[in-house]
């Protein structure tokens, strides 16, 4: 192994070398059944997804599943709790789990909307059935209410009461595999949780998930700061809304892995020269719309697209109109909603159905719905769609001359990521590995550090009020592996 990958592998920064701390849970073995006919295909999508990168021997077989459904406008709702038979494993290399067989119960909600499916949680922990957890909370004097905002677990939770500081805190002390926190940190990574959990208007549905919420964001704070101490440019890293997130329910949540398939061929853009500006911001000059948020749907390409084509549509025809997402959720039959989709086929998608509808005609649920468009109703169309050069001058000088450009990068650390400009080192944010879906929408130097100013998708309270600043010239994150435009005449 490369020294670089053995440094990263060392501090847990490798995909898969560091897994958040596992979700405490208890089941009763008595209530479960085999899969019902109407639950059998959303947990064995669930089952897909939960095996999606795990090698060959340490995938896992479903076992019982019990749970209910509601009718969500054209779809349902699957809320389900399944066993999940992980095979042996001794070989902590490759396995999840490096002990004998173990059993894991988990709990997923899966949206169905068409006959498409859509990951939205998934929960997972060791199968515990000494003592069922209602039990275990009625004996331990818990209560079973949800964890709010206001509410007196938060301040017991936050404030440790010295006679039972290790009970409180069990799940945090557990995150290092070292010595437990010392009291005063682990008092202060509480309050700021305790912040956190205000701040972003979280709620849980018990202690427990509250606690174990709480080992995770300790663990994300630990994750942070190793990330901020690797970063080459400017950038600040620390609590963002997606603290309480493990890093999974994070990339299978707002990422797109769909980005790193080959999708449909594009030509390329004529040169306009390697000549640009020092500096250029398409915000300014009225070519921007605001920033929008695609929410639990992993629907960036959408939005990345829809901000090109806005782009566009302003430099030729002199009017700055919010176009929709939507249309291309529940139209583009070839991407697939929130489960992901390419740039390349979007532009397909809005030329054959003849254009885009405004948000404000066809707005944003987050979600695939039957398809609503109205060719009656487009305000917009494209002509075509371009493929840019990978040199990065070359970028700049297009963009400046030629609009905002679609791009996809690898996310590394924008999970964390609050302001400053972003340069990861390249082992840990491999061009190969691209998985979001941005908008390049200017460029510069801030104290003689050159960035790429990005139109990011989750909302003004992420990042530099929704903006994400990186390195411009070292091919940062891959940010020039997939650079494209609509053609609009």
């Amino acid at each position: 192994m490369a020294p670089w990958l053995q440094l990263l592998s060392l501090l847990g920064l490798l995909p898969g070398a560091a897994a958040a701390p596992a979700q405490p849970r208890a089941a009763s073995a008595q209530a479960w059944v085999p899969p019902s006919p109407e639950l059998r295909s959303p947990a064995l999508f669930a089952l897909e997804m939960f095996n999606r990168g795990r090698a060959a021997g340490t995938r896992v077989v479903l076992g019982a599943v019990r749970g209910r459904v509601h009718r969500v406008g054209q779809g349902s709702l699957y809320s389900l709790e399944a066993t999940l038979m992980e095979p042996p494993c001794n070989d902590p290399t490759v396995c999840q789990l490096p002990v004998s067989k173990k059993t894991l119960l988990c709990s997923f909600e899966v949206l169905d909307e068409l006959g498409k499916h859509v990951l939205l949680r998934k929960d997972c922990g060791l199968v515990d059935t000494k003592v069922p957890g209602a039990e275990r909370a009625q004996a331990a004097g818990e209560p079973k209410s949800a964890f709010t905002q206001g509410s007196g677990t938060i301040s017991s939770l936050s404030q440790p009461r010295l006679d039972n500081r290790n009970e409180t805190f069990s799940p945090v002390f557990s995150l290092l595999n070292e010595d437990p926190l010392p009291q005063d940190l682990a008092v202060k990574m509480a309050s700021i949780f305790r912040n956190f959990v205000i701040t972003y208007n979280r709620t849980y549905e018990s202690k427990e998930e509250a606690q174990w919420r709480l080992s995770v964001f300790v663990h994300n704070m630990v994750r942070a700061q190793k990330i901020q101490a690797l970063d080459r440019g400017t950038a600040q890293y620390g609590v963002t809304k997606f603290s309480d997130l493990t890093e999974e329910e994070f990339r299978t949540t707002y990422l797109n892995p769909l980005l790193r398939e080959p999708g449909k061929k594009m030509k390329q853009a004529k040169s306009v020269g390697d000549l640009a500006p020092p500096e250029w911001d398409w915000r300014s000059k009225g070519a921007v719309t605001k920033v929008k948020d695609q929410g639990m749907c992993g629907s960036c390409w959408a939005f990345s697209v829809t901000g090109n084509v806005e782009g566009q549509w302003f430099l030729n025809q002199g009017t700055l109109l919010s176009l929709s997402e939507q249309e291309l959720l529940d139209c583009d039959k070839i991407d697939k909603a929130c489960m992901g989709g390419l740039p390349s086929s979007a532009y397909s998608a809005i030329k054959n159905l003849g254009g885009l509808e405004t948000e404000d005609d066809y707005s944003y649920r987050g979600h695939m719905q039957a398809c609503n468009f109205s060719p009656e109703k487009a305000k917009v169309y494209i002509n075509d769609s371009v493929e840019l050069s990978q040199n990065e001058q070359k970028l700049a000088a297009w963009l400046a001359k030629r609009g905002p450009i679609s791009v996809a990068i690898n996310a590394f650390g924008m999970q964390f990521y609050r302001h400053g400009i972003s340069r990861p080192l390249r082992p840990l944010c491999s061009p190969w590995l691209i998985d979001h879906a941005v908008l390049l929408v200017g460029y510069g130097n801030r104290s003689d550090v050159p960035f790429w100013a990005i139109k990011n998708s989750w909302g003004t309270d992420w990042g530099e009020k929704g903006y994400y600043y990186l390195h411009r010239g070292s091919g940062a994150c891959g940010v020039n592996t997939m650079a494209s435009s609509a053609v609009v005449d």
